[in-house]
């Protein structure tokens, strides 16, 4: 198999960046059900215009979002719906290894074999 390139890498690791930060994931969930202005968006994630704004330009910039305007109203949806995919892949896992963990919980036993508990001396 062949290194991936550089460039290649860089590219992957920016993407990636992008989809790291928790309000651009909250914007992003807030698109999921379709476009929406940037009050909207200011509204939903109680934080200042300005952040909000940083953000879309950012996810713009990268291709993840789209943008119309209507008069003065600057309206995102998402570009691209695989990112939705990729997100729930994530979530999937992070979810199967939560589960995985709680099951590691629940084989760990205070009680000995001879049925006494350790707490409660019973």
């Amino acid at each position: 198999m062949e290194p991936v390139p550089p460039e290649v890498v860089q590219q992957v690791a920016a993407y990636f960046s992008i989809l790291s930060e928790p309000m651009r994931l909250k914007i992003l969930n807030l698109l999921r059900d379709g476009e929406k202005c940037v009050q909207d968006l200011v509204e939903a994630t109680a934080t200042s215009q300005a952040n909000v704004s940083k953000h879309l330009k950012v996810m713009l910039q990268a291709g993840v979002l789209s943008r119309r305007t209507q008069g003065t109203s600057a309206f995102y949806s998402v570009a691209d719906d695989l990112t939705f995919e990729l997100c729930t892949l994530v979530c999937d896992r992070l979810a199967t290894r939560i589960e995985q963990q709680a099951q590691h919980f629940r084989a760990f036993s205070l009680t000995p074999s001879n049925g006494r508990s350790l707490v409660g001396g019973r």
